[in-house]
């Protein structure tokens, strides 16, 4: 039998396959092997009874002989006749089949039916000469009369060389004319001759043929019994408790949870489906009490949910709201900066007067860059940003960003470098996005940078036809527990010492915006902002964008993007637009 048939029969067939078959070969091989060994020691004992009865016999027919001839010698006809009546009639019935012979030991000097005439007989003279207790021989069993020939040796003891021997002068008459006929050179121990007796086995074979029937019989019946045993015990014990909390579980899978196990065996069985019911029992709880936490969620999800939806509407509101009034304030700002340049040429302005032109110019020039920075927030936050790619020279950019902001760096004694390297090829991107980008982030390194510090500017090539544009400088620092929030809008400067709710400082000026827009204007270009500072030390800021500005990275919605499916769908329900579902946000 293959592995993968014992596997089929033993891994992959049911319990109660599996028992009948292992408890059935189980019992036949036990019973087979007992009867096997009773009938093995039955034939033991019929050849240990064999040998018992031929020794017997042999015992009896040489005393026999010996009162036979002793009463020849004695010239008694009657006494002789008596003593062969009796010597037959005295055996039992089934012995009277069984033939003797007297074999001489030396059989050249023997008289003729003294001599052997078989090859057992032959083969018994020379095993007994070598000194063996005695010799077996059975005739096959295909012969029409097998037989049992038993084989003893006679050896001479001193009663043997009394009556046979010339040891003894003063021996009777009777006895010296017994010796006559018999050789005299004996010694005590010596093979006499072999006495031989033979039984007819067909009888025995009938009785053993018999009984191995028997014994058959009571096997088979025996292992029927068992099996038949064996096969209500696994079917009604074992299996059909199991069975049954099969059927239970099934039930319970369907959606069933009132059925219940019912096995009553008082035995694990039955402990097993008290122990299965009452974790039933706790799953319907367990059930219950998560209906009613999800029914209790669900509603508050749904609160959470209108929240979100109300403070949505509220920030686009805001947005809005900021758009439209950054657009008013800007018309107005624009005319007073025309008006104080006007007044600033004037003649016949005193040193006082210029100097209030001069202010109003300066805080009108730095209302219009926060109403700018906050239109431009406005208008990526609504999605209405758009993108104008062109190709241009990174390093011309670069050159023309650090040539912008050189004057303010050489107020404060701060090194600018600039670093492009020659590989990078002509981009393909919003160069106006990618300015304001590079303005944003310089401005903020020479504002944080120390007098005497240092402000570096790299252009470098990237994996993946992309670029990284570096800002990095040697100003104060971002604490770790700040860099997560220094990109929210309103954001700036470092911690209050001690305060808790997290709200910067306005240590520096400007409205916090800078870099909440550098991240939004990376993301609308396909890139991303990352940051790099140790407080103390420095920033090093670094924005990986593509060098082709691929079609799917237009005018988007950045705020709405990143609002759950059904929230971005009430939205954009309410403004008269239906969310399918082949739309890839989702």
């Amino acid at each position: 039998m293959s592995y993968r048939s014992l596997k089929r029969l033993f891994g992959e067939t049911s319990l109660e396959r599996k028992c009948r078959f292992l408890l059935g070969s189980s019992l036949i091989i036990l019973i087979s092997g007992s009867f096997y060994w009773y009938s093995q020691r039955n034939l033991i004992v019929i050849e240990e009874q064999y040998r018992q009865r031929a020794q017997l016999l042999i015992s009896q027919n040489l005393q026999t002989t010996h009162w036979l001839q002793l009463q020849s010698t004695a010239n008694d006809p009657g006494m002789t006749d008596l003593i062969k009546t009796l010597a037959k009639d005295l055996k039992p019935q089934d012995e009277r089949k069984s033939a003797w012979k007297f074999l001489s030991a030396q059989p050249d000097q023997a008289a003729a039916e003294d001599r052997p005439s078989e090859e057992s007989e032959n083969e018994a003279l020379r095993l007994l000469k070598k000194g063996e207790p005695y010799f077996v021989y059975k005739d096959p069993d295909d012969k029409e009369e097998p037989t049992y020939q038993y084989f003893e040796p006679i050896r001479a003891g001193q009663s043997c060389l009394e009556c046979h021997g010339e040891s003894k002068p003063d021996a009777t008459a009777n006895r010296a004319s017994i010796a006559e006929r018999k050789l005299l050179n004996f010694k005590e121990g010596d093979l006499m001759a072999v006495a031989k007796l033979t039984f007819p086995l067909s009888d025995t074979q009938e009785e053993i043929a018999r009984n191995n029937a028997l014994l058959i019989t009571l096997a088979l019946v025996t292992g029927f019994l068992a099996m038949t045993v064996s096969y209500l015990i696994v079917r009604y014990i074992i299996v059909k408790p199991v069975l049954h909390l099969k059927e239970v579980s099934d039930a319970v899978a369907h959606g069933d949870l009132d059925l219940r196990a019912d096995i009553r065996t008082g035995d694990e069985f039955e402990e097993l489906s008290h122990a299965y019911n009452r974790m039933l029992r706790h799953l319907v709880t367990t059930q219950d009490e998560l209906r009613t936490v999800n029914s209790s969620l669900d509603g508050k999800v749904d609160q959470l949910a209108r929240a979100n939806l109300s403070l949505h509407e509220m920030n686009k509101l805001k947005n809005d709201f900021l758009a439209t009034m950054s657009h008013e304030l800007r018309t107005p700002l624009n005319s007073i900066l025309g008006f104080s340049d006007v007044l600033s040429g004037a003649e016949g302005l005193n040193d006082r007067q210029k100097k209030y032109v001069a202010n109003i110019q300066t805080s009108g020039r730095h209302l219009l860059t926060l109403i700018n920075d906050i239109l431009d927030l406005a208008k990526i936050e609504a999605g209405k940003m758009e993108l104008h790619p062109s190709e241009f020279a990174v390093a011309d950019l670069v050159e023309r960003m650090a040539g912008a902001m050189a004057p303010l760096a050489e107020k404060k004694n701060i090194e600018l470098t600039t670093h492009v390297d020659q590989s990078l090829p002509i981009a393909t991107q919003d160069a106006g996005k990618l300015q304001q980008i590079l303005y944003n982030l310089l401005s903020n390194a020479v504002k944080f940078t120390p007098d005497g510090g240092r402000v570096k500017v790299l252009a470098l090539p990237h994996d993946g036809g992309k670029m990284d544009l570096v800002v990095a400088d040697t100003g104060i620092g971002i604490p770790l527990e700040d860099q997560t929030v220094v990109f929210q809008k309103f954001r700036q400067g470092r911690a209050l010492p001690g305060q808790e709710d997290g709200a910067m400082t306005r240590e520096f000026e400007g409205t916090g915006l800078g870099l909440s827009i550098v991240k939004e204007l990376s993301r609308l270009l396909g890139g991303e902002v990352i940051l790099e500072s140790e407080f103390g030390k420095g920033s090093t800021f670094t924005v990986r964008v593509p060098l082709q500005l691929e079609s799917t990275f237009g005018s988007v919605e950045s705020d709405s993007s990143t609002l759950p499916l059904e929230l971005r769908r009430v939205r954009m329900a309410s403004m008269g637009v239906t969310l399918e579902k082949s739309d890839p946000r989702e």
